[in-house]
């Protein structure tokens, strides 16, 4: 569906929020502007959607960090300098 297409009850929505993907149908519009408590009983995700985002969530919370393989931070000072010191002496 296109952006700028305007949405009635009974139609179904792909919507992407960073990692996450949700497939809703709509239910009903509402006229104003409200609280997402009662935006919430205008849209219903599909029984898929719940899932597979349910799978995602999981295996990103089994994977494991990318900083925790660093298992140490950037050279000291004195450590810049030697590998300063090697790379001009084999370039030279």
């Amino acid at each position: 569906m296109k952006p700028s297409r305007e949405i009635r009850p009974g139609d179904r929505l792909t919507i992407e929020r960073g990692d996450e993907v949700f497939d809703v149908y709509v239910e009903a519009l509402s006229t104003v502007r409200g609280p997402a408590k009662i935006a919430q009983t205008l849209y219903r995700e599909t029984e898929e959607s719940i899932r597979s985002r349910e799978i995602q969530k999981e295996l990103h919370r089994f994977s494991s960090e990318p900083a925790a393989s660093i298992t140490q931070g950037r050279p000291t000072k004195r450590d810049a300098r030697q590998l300063k010191r090697l790379k001009e002496a084999f370039y030279e």
